[in-house]
């Protein structure tokens, strides 16, 4: 590929899709109390706030990479940035919580598409393996930067009154970067090949869409209904719909065509074992964000602003520690994850047995920070030790699968977990015991932890240094 555009300008254009992707999920964790006051929202709806956009993007980003392959990386991602645009404010302009959440849904979608085009142009921009590495660890960074702007800017802007209620301002600011990087999309990205000879699996990406679009929404305004008889037909839906999505995908392997998922991958041992740890530890990462945020502010009644800032530790220490993983990585393995995993599991302890119904700032904020800490050694090598035996022709694929489990699993936590929190109370013995639900969706996440380490356990001792590269960006 000819360009004359500087590689490392175009990765600071290509970083603004993970950018603004992140923050809007961290943006929206701190917010949910205002925005749930402001839209006279039930809890069922303010959950699909987070977990509609995390669905949209699940569903949607095996479609979102193939399409770059097809039509050019360079225009689905300035598509997939315009179209991330136009839905922010339409989020920003929304009247009530239906209307956020189908706009937060294409919201989800359109990131989809931008984040994947993001991903595929580094590996096209830096051909040379130890610029490629630098640029990967820009993209770490940027991911980890991302959660600290998002977790203070959304305390501030949720109680801030500019014209018009702060949380709108939430999705506004979206709008003046997505022109800019429009803008240097246009003018110095640089255009990539089109695959011509393979066909889409449209049938293939409409089937996995409708079949988890039902998982979720039933899960989540399920439970808010009491589980009525909708909820058991969405359910079959779900199952109907998944059960096709995989004849299908068999079919076109069968007949040498292009499946959406390469469904043979799940026939190795230590893949289906790596993804079964991806689905628990997105379950209880996700939910936490949202349970702790709802617990100090409608619980302990901190400002959206003061929970923001409680969050600056572990945003920080998931930064420091992500680094100093990266390197033991090639050495340790799997057992520097598994060191993640206890230090999340002694913060989930210490936060079960030590909040209280009184706010004592230094120790929310270091029970925080020692999650950030204990996290960063776990949540950005999961690709690398769930792919470490995958050959390098199915790299590709296998990361289309592991980003999808990655997503729904969000999706789920935020469901499930955040479903048992919510339930806890809106129970009639328990009703706005903050601590209790806390604690209770802290169990939850407690068990997930040792799904996860139980997982870990029976994958291989060794770790294939030399595939962090290539795992990292496929």
């Amino acid at each position: 590929m000819k360009t004359t555009v500087n590689k490392w300008f175009a990765l600071f254009v290509v970083l603004t899709a993970p950018l603004l992707y992140v923050i809007d999920i961290f943006i929206i964790n701190v917010a949910i109390p205002t925005i749930k006051a402001n839209l006279n929202a039930s809890d069922a709806e303010i959950q699909l706030v987070i977990a509609s956009y995390l669905l949209g993007s699940a569903c949607f980003l095996i479609t979102g990479g193939r399409a770059g392959d097809f039509l050019g990386k360079k225009k689905v991602f300035f598509w997939g940035m315009l179209a991330f645009t136009i839905t922010s404010c339409i989020c920003g302009l929304s009247q009530n919580a239906t209307q956020l959440n189908v706009a937060r849904f294409f919201q989800g979608v359109s990131s989809a598409f931008m984040v994947t085009q993001s991903i595929s142009l580094i590996q096209v921009l830096f051909t040379n393996s130890k610029e490629r590495a630098i640029a990967i660890g820009w993209y770490g960074i940027t991911l980890s930067i991302a959660a600290i702007i998002g977790q203070v800017l959304g305390g501030y802007l949720a109680e801030t009154h500019f014209v018009i209620e702060g949380w709108r301002l939430i999705f506004f600011i979206n709008l003046p970067i997505g022109i800019l990087s429009l803008l240097a999309i246009h003018f110095y990205l640089p255009e990539t090949p089109k695959l011509e000879k393979v066909r889409f699996d449209y049938k293939g990406a409409l089937y996995l869409t409708f079949g988890l679009a039902c998982m979720i929404y039933a899960l989540t305004e399920g439970r808010e209904n009491g589980f009525p008889w909708w909820f058991y037909a969405m359910t079959l839906l779900t199952i109907t719909f998944l059960l096709r999505f995989i004849i299908i995908q068999k079919t076109k392997l069968l007949n040498k065509q292009d499946p959406l998922i390469d469904i043979s991958l799940f026939k190795l041992k230590d893949f289906k074992i790596g993804l079964f740890a991806v689905l628990f530890h997105f379950m209880l990462h996700t939910a936490y964000l949202l349970i702790v945020a709802v617990y100090l502010q409608s619980g302990l009644g901190i400002s959206a602003l003061a929970c923001g800032m409680y969050f600056i530790p572990h945003a920080i220490l998931f930064m420091i520690s992500s680094v100093f993983a990266g390197k033991l990585l090639p050495k340790y393995g799997k057992r520097v994850l598994q060191l993640g995993l206890i230090i999340i599991l002694i913060s989930f302890v210490l936060q079960i047995i030590y909040f209280s119904q009184k706010d004592i700032p230094f120790v929310s904020m270091l029970f925080l920070g020692i999650y950030g800490l204990g996290n960063g050694l776990v949540l950005p090598f999961l690709l690398n030790v769930v792919l470490n035996n995958i050959e390098e022709k199915d790299a590709g694929a296998a990361s289309g699968i592991f980003s999808t489990f990655q997503q729904t699993a969000s999706a789920l936590g935020i469901s499930i977990i955040g479903g048992i929190f919510y339930s806890i109370l809106e129970s009639d013995h328990f009703k706005n015991d903050y601590l209790l639900a806390l604690q209770i969706g802290l169990s939850a996440g407690v068990i997930c932890l040792v799904i996860v380490w139980f997982m870990l356990s029976k994958l291989p001792k060794n770790y294939k240094s030399e595939t962090n590269t290539l795992h990292s960006m496929e």
